[in-house]
């Protein structure tokens, strides 16, 4: 249990450094994005945590839209992992940013 709080102050600390990044990497925190490359039978599950592994929270449809982006975590080596923190209809957590895209 020691390991996983110690796991998830880092992610919180990484993510308190990252706005700025984010913002020279092509993301534009504080707008509005929309679902992309996700199946239509499918969803793009939002995780308590920016981690694959995370408890899912929610859930956004392969059609979703007017998706808040309030930050994101940038991976070094241009890594596909990078993560940003939504709110989407009163649900908050983290997806995969790889499936969102910006108007």
């Amino acid at each position: 249990m020691k390991i996983r709080n110690i796991l998830g102050a880092a992610l919180v600390a990484a993510s308190l450094v990252a706005p700025a990044a984010a913002n020279a990497q092509g993301y534009f925190v504080g707008q509005h994005a929309y679902v992309i490359s996700v199946a239509p039978w499918d969803v793009l599950n939002v995780r308590k945590w920016p981690a694959a592994y995370s408890r899912k929270v929610g859930a956004i449809p392969h059609h979703g839209e007017g998706i808040y982006v309030q930050r994101c975590i940038v991976r070094p080596h241009g890594s596909r992992s990078d993560w940003c923190k939504v709110s989407y209809y009163g649900t908050w957590g983290w997806v995969n940013s790889r499936f969102l895209a910006w108007h």
